[in-house]
């Protein structure tokens, strides 16, 4: 056989293998994922000299599976907290908002359709801002490096969509005015999240 012909359909042969691969249900379904996660977030500590109230917060979560049980993820998220009106004024509250970066380990404990554990590792790139009763800005600390780790469950509900319980301990540490000059501060909470996460 001809080396041209041979060599037209060696590239004819990749090029559908590709296309295959690339179109297939069973290797492109549900490589990428969407998750909206809404909770309350508990504090573990004060911020400095500022007592902190149980709050809400949510976060929005774009997934890339890059392996069948490891998921690279990128998301903005916004977690805000009550204050104990002794240490600062009446009706101030802690937000603290930015980006989450990292990886979630997912292995199901009852095959393909049963639920799964999920582990989660990563940072933060986040700010504190604190503001009044009137929703003015007293201080924003400006974006820093934090870091978070969670654990959770999968519940497939349909093909595309599955609920995400679970819960994350987060860490951040910034520079911020709020009862008194700047000084360092250590924002540090459980999120518990009850989730929903879309495959495509």
């Amino acid at each position: 056989m001809d080396s041209r012909i041979l060599s037209a359909r060696i590239a004819a042969a990749a090029a559908a293998l590709a296309l295959w691969l690339v179109t297939s249900p069973a290797l492109a379904q549900q490589r990428w994922s969407l998750e909206v996660l809404p909770g309350v977030v508990v504090p573990t500590q004060d911020l400095g000299p500022v007592g902190l109230k149980t709050g809400f917060g949510i976060e929005g979560i774009l997934g890339y599976r890059l392996l069948p049980h490891l998921t690279g993820y990128a998301g903005w998220d916004w977690h805000q907290f009550g204050t104990d009106a002794a240490t600062v004024p009446s009706g101030t509250d802690i937000d603290e908002t930015g980006y989450a970066f990292g990886f979630r380990f997912e292995h199901p404990l009852g095959g393909a359709t049963g639920p799964a554990l999920r582990l989660r590792a990563g940072g933060t790139l986040n700010h504190i801002e604190a503001e009044n009763a009137d929703g003015d800005l007293i201080d924003d600390s400006g974006h820093g490096l934090g870091w978070e780790v969670g654990a959770g469950m999968i519940f497939r509900v349909s093909d595309g969509f599955q609920l995400t319980p679970g819960a994350r301990f987060r860490s951040l540490s910034r520079r911020v005015a709020i009862a008194g000059p700047r000084a360092a501060a250590d924002l540090r909470y459980v999120a518990l999240e009850l989730g929903g996460l879309w495959s495509f």
